[in-house]
């Protein structure tokens, strides 16, 4: 029989919301690039599915429910990222834990499972999300969870399975028994093909895999040394080695190289189902509440507002005679006529046009712009830093033009070019300039020069931000060119990437 829960709680429950931010997939090229992944993209409203993920478990807040500030689970080279739009919703409690190279999810969640034992104790319910999924139907989304935390209180691995509404054959399925709030679940199954996928549909005992989990940490990490020992093992001494740095939490790198990467699922909750020995039970609840992954821009189309020839639009866009077609424009008009079931993106610097029903092989454009070294496929033409973004506005030989925009209070490195000079051109706020042993302040129409190879440094002293132009020229301008000597935001010493 199963749980029939009420929609608030009969005990208190003390949650720590996870969200898995580390992904660098880019299925939404050219919006989404490896170092710009869509997690940080606002494909709906203002927000960014990440931040949309941080504000969904937020709404669990409840009488009998305390909830901790996120643990959010990223890759170091999105930190910057991930605390500036966890301080635009006003999250800034929040602790990064950084994970050097990718290993899967299950590594991922046994680092959140262990910094909250270590904050919390092993009696936290952890709520986990991923950072790149979207939900039109909040107040079912926080019911359902509500549901699966009263689960995992008594000891259940709980996942979300999405109720389907097509025979889907891009995601793995849940196999699940009984109709009550919450259902054991009977096997995970993988992506069936499309007759499979009509039968699941029929059947109704099949659930999408939402990859959301709702746990104890105390049994998450049981769960974990009984299954796969090995992750367990190499992931407590990934832990035990961490440094820490104001908000960011890293592991050790070598031993967290040397975990092995594996998911949620392939880790513990498959094998949970078909070994009732171990004494760990799977349980499913059923979410009904609008959910996408967004894994192509199909999907995108799909969860969009359409006109009535079935036409969604994104930005400067007009659109003739189209039906079933989306345009996203960022930076300038697209106009499209008589197209049916077409996807167009426009970046600054790049363009997608492809047949909505083949925008899962985008990867195969990104797959060219790798193996042809291109920066197409990991960079935006904007670059987003710790202290504000730079935009690439135009280059040719020996020369290269930058937008800069300098945050109130931020500055940049303190370095040196061996190869290139810089004239900079204040266009708005006030730029505090360090050149060699010289220090001054430049307003709106003033103008400086750094000579090549002399140190350094551009800060913002103002309250409002600071807009620069900058033209470089010499022999080589690529972002590599740079000695670092000091640095607000912590990062390496010496030769690096420009400003990152």
């Amino acid at each position: 029989m199963g749980l029939r829960l009420p929609l608030t709680f009969a005990t208190m429950h003390h949650i720590t919301p996870v969200v898995l931010a580390g992904g660098s997939g880019t299925r939404l090229w050219p919006l989404s690039r490896a170092l710009y992944p869509k997690q940080f993209l606002a494909l709906s409203g203002t927000s960014t599915l990440f931040q949309q993920a941080c504000l969904r478990l937020a709404a669990l807040a409840d009488p009998h429910t305390t909830i901790a500030a996120p643990l959010v689970v990223g890759n170091e080279e999105h930190r910057f990222m991930l605390l500036e739009q966890l301080r635009e919703i006003g999250t800034s409690q929040s602790t990064l834990l950084l994970e050097p190279i990718g290993r899967n999810t299950a590594p991922a969640l046994t680092l959140a499972a262990l910094a909250s034992r270590a904050a919390h104790g092993d009696d936290s319910i952890l709520v986990v999300t991923p950072a790149d999924q979207t939900v039109t139907d909040g107040p079912a989304f926080t019911r359902a969870l509500r549901q699966a935390v009263a689960a995992a209180a008594d000891g259940s691995l709980v996942t979300l399975g999405i109720v389907p509404d097509r025979p889907e054959t891009g995601f793995g399925y849940i196999h699940s028994e009984g109709a009550d709030a919450v259902r054991r679940v009977k096997a995970f199954v993988e992506k069936p093909d499309r007759a499979t996928a009509e039968r699941y549909l029929d059947d109704g005992g099949y659930a999408w895999n939402s990859g959301m989990f709702v746990l104890r940490a105390s049994v998450w990490l049981a769960a974990l040394a009984h299954f796969r020992p090995d992750i367990a093992q190499a992931t407590e001494a990934a832990w035990a080695g961490r440094s820490t740095d104001a908000s960011f939490v890293r592991p050790d790198k070598a031993a967290f190289a040397a975990i092995p990467g594996e998911s949620i699922d392939y880790a513990v909750m498959e094998p949970c189902p078909a070994d009732a020995a171990s004494g760990f039970s799977v349980k499913m609840v059923p979410l009904d509440a609008g959910w996408s992954d967004l894994g192509a821009w199909d999907a995108v189309w799909q969860v969009s507002e359409r006109d009535a020839q079935g036409n969604a639009s994104h930005g400067d866009a007009l659109i003739e005679d189209s039906r079933n077609t989306l345009v996203h424009a960022t930076s300038r008009l697209v106009g499209a006529i008589g197209l049916d079931d077409v996807i167009i993106v426009e970046t600054p610097d790049a363009v997608l046009v492809t047949d909505r029903s083949r925008s899962q092989q985008v990867k195969q454009i990104v797959a060219s712009l790798q193996r042809e070294g291109r920066s197409e496929g990991t960079l935006h033409r904007r670059v987003h830093r710790p202290w504000g973004w730079y935009d690439s506005v135009d280059a040719g030989a020996r020369f290269q033009v930058k937008r800069i925009l300098v945050k109130p209070g931020a500055t940049l490195s303190l370095q040196m070019h061996h190869h290139r000079a810089e004239h900079w051109i204040v266009v708005s706020g006030t730029a505090e300039v360090t050149c060699g042993e010289s220090k001054k302040l430049l307003t709106e129409n003033q103008s400086t020069y750094i000579p090549l190879g002399e140190v350094h440094r551009l800060a913002n002293p103002g309250s409002i931000p600071l807009e620069i132009i900058e033209v470089q020229s010499g022999s080589y301008l690529g972002e590599d060119d740079i000695v670092r000597f000091s640095d607000t935001y912590g990062r390496a010493d010496g030769v690096g990437t420009d400003r990152k």
